[in-house]
């Protein structure tokens, strides 16, 4: 059965994933069966912490801005607007919105703090509305319009005034449904050009601009509440087929991005740029699942507010409503924000299956996911690993963490973590047959009569593995081709330095290869991992079989992230069909050119 991440929710009786065709005549797919929301008790969160991942249904009474030439964060009181306890009682307490509006402002400017009240007393008016005017202008609408006496863009040298003004209605308790469903419940700030965190709205015009010298500051809203669609159960088209899109190395940054090591003339706005490109390469693949295999985020000092950024790296994912997972990389962390943090961002995101997993186990993300099969048996037919291989290494290979200059590795507990996974996957009858060839009519009955029942065997369903940094095993020597006597190894590599960390605790003998896909004892025993997917080396794109395992490489995709004159950004695809048997892997470029089309694993594929 699907686990409780991967269940069907409201809302998702479509489905999602691209492989819409082979569906069962007169019938109705078991993902897309309507199960009521996860419920939740707004009633429970506090009023008094900025949270605005919160779907808060309360809510704000009155707004303030508030300047200081010290930290908020280490001097609250001494930043904090005036209040009594009479206030905070009517009114609610003051909160602040944890993002500085002078972030941009330089050394000079002081901090700009915004603050509201928030209250669950039915006899408040609360705000319905919120506009930014300049220093002489008044809100065209009526109503009962407050403004906020300090300036957005005070401390700002030559910048002209710009002010809050705010619009409270109704009560909650004389309010309709339609208009509780539109007062204003929170309030955030955006860095950068780009798109708000789901849910928000920009307020026009942004508070901070110079275009070319710093990134604009925007204030944001949220009306109501906005829940996150969340993605259905990962499952195959009913004749067999599931596809995934790898997406390696974004290096988006605060800004829209500087185009890096292209010859695309023009190329302005990188990190625009690849969205576009990943949209146009979605539209012509049709995946059901996207991998993001870390390098997010570019770091070097380039994402130095992460939320701005998640909010936009996988747009041309959740706009198409494709399921996605994720892995860090070696630079999502460089620049303040934690991976558990932006772990919390990315789960809030529409059509996520990023899962934290286990705290005692070391890295953010080391979790998995299964794929099932679309008939009524649901079926488990492909497990997918997803693993931390970490940032950068403490100890000798960097002079013990003060120098950060060696990648760090896949550790002891990692492997302690995947075959404890990987033992709890259970055998299942191979070639999977679907429960009842109604389903699929002459295919099926066509599939049936190549089968013989000596054909047939127990063992765990394949498995892709998916992390950011290679392991030194993906630069050995590769398996020779008993057909052909030519190494297995199709791609481009050798153009830069392997990108393995020195250090090792084994994973690929003391893990990879410990996990057969059956107790059977004897030579040709496959793995149960069949392919483990990389990101780190933009201009490496191979695929190279290493003891029966192929480890590949995704390329870099982005027009934001180092590459080379000539080399082609590109994307890879994994087709998996046959119900979980036949691994197929492509690459598709910015030019919409296939390349290296190949059989991994099944027929038509190199033998062990």
């Amino acid at each position: 059965m699907p686990s409780d991440s991967q269940s069907p929710v409201k809302g998702n009786t479509t489905d999602l994933g691209a492989s819409n065709n082979g569906e069962a005549p007169g019938g109705v797919d078991w993902w897309t069966v309507t199960v009521p929301e996860d419920k939740v008790d707004a009633t429970s969160f506090p009023l008094d912490v900025w949270s605005p991942l919160l779907p808060h249904t309360t809510g704000l009474s009155e707004i303030t801005v508030t300047r200081c030439f010290v930290d908020p964060g280490f001097g609250e009181e001494l930043c904090a607007p005036d209040s009594t306890s009479e206030q905070d009682a009517i009114k609610g307490k003051w909160v602040r919105v944890k993002r500085d509006l002078n972030l941009e402002g330089g050394y000079t400017a002081p901090y700009l703090n915004l603050y509201y009240r928030r209250t669950r007393r039915q006899d408040i008016n609360l705000i319905t509305d919120i506009q930014l005017l300049g220093q002489k202008e008044q809100p065209s609408s009526p109503g009962n319009w407050r403004k906020v006496e300090i300036s957005l863009r005070s401390g700002i040298l030559r910048a002209p005034p710009l002010y809050l003004w705010y619009r409270t209605g109704k009560t909650m308790a004389d309010m309709t449904a339609e208009e509780r469903a539109n007062i204003i419940t929170e309030l955030d700030v955006l860095y950068g050009e780009d798109v708000p965190w789901y849910g928000f709205e920009k307020l026009h015009p942004p508070t901070m601009a110079e275009k070319g010298r710093i990134e604009a500051t925007w204030l944001t809203y949220r009306r109501g509440v906005k829940i996150p669609p969340r993605a259905p159960p990962l499952h195959f088209s009913h004749d067999g087929k599931f596809k995934i899109l790898q997406v390696a190395d974004l290096h988006y940054s605060v800004s829209q991005g500087v185009c890096r090591d292209t010859s695309r003339k023009p190329c302005e706005h990188s990190d625009n740029l690849t969205t576009t490109l990943i949209g146009h390469v979605l539209g012509a693949e049709k995946p059901d699942l996207v991998v993001f295999t870390g390098d997010q985020l570019n770091g070097q000092r380039t994402t130095w507010d992460p939320k701005s950024v998640l909010a936009k790296f996988a747009k041309a994912v959740t706009e198409r409503r494709i399921p996605w997972a994720a892995v860090f990389g070696n630079h999502d962390e460089e620049d303040g924000m934690l991976k558990e943090e932006q772990l919390m961002l990315m789960k809030a995101l529409p059509y996520s299956l990023v899962e934290r997993g286990p705290r005692d186990v070391h890295g953010v993300g080391n979790y998995v996911l299964k794929v099932w099969s679309a008939d009524p048996s649901k079926t488990h037919l492909l497990t997918l690993y997803f693993l931390d291989s970490g940032s950068y290494s403490k100890g000798y290979f960097d002079f013990f963490g003060f120098m950060p200059t060696e990648y760090d590795w896949i550790r002891e507990n990692q492997i302690d973590w995947f075959l404890q996974e990987s033992a709890l996957i259970k055998p299942i009858e191979r070639p999977f047959r679907p429960d009842t060839s109604e389903d699929l009519g002459h295919i099926w009955t066509e599939r049936q009569g190549q089968i013989t029942p000596d054909s047939r065997r127990l063992a765990k369903p394949n498995a892709l593995m998916f992390f950011h940094i290679p392991l030194p095993e993906a630069y050995t020597k590769a398996d020779t081709d008993p057909r052909t006597h030519k190494p297995l190894d199709v791609g481009i590599h050798d153009l830069e330095q392997p990108g393995n960390a020195k250090g090792t605790a084994g994973f690929f003998e003391m893990a990879v290869l410990q996990t057969p896909e059956n107790d059977h004892v004897g030579k040709g025993n496959a793995t149960e991992v069949k392919v483990i997917g990389n990101g780190h080396c933009h201009v490496t794109e191979n695929c190279r079989r290493v003891k029966g395992v192929w480890q590949c490489f995704g390329g870099g995709g982005s027009y934001s992230g180092y590459s080379k004159i000539g080399f082609d950004r590109r994307f890879r695809i994994y087709e998996i069909s046959d119900y979980g048997e036949t691994i197929r892997t492509w690459k598709r470029t910015e030019k919409d050119e296939v390349v290296d089309d190949m059989i991994l694993v099944g027929k038509g594929a190199p033998p062990l």
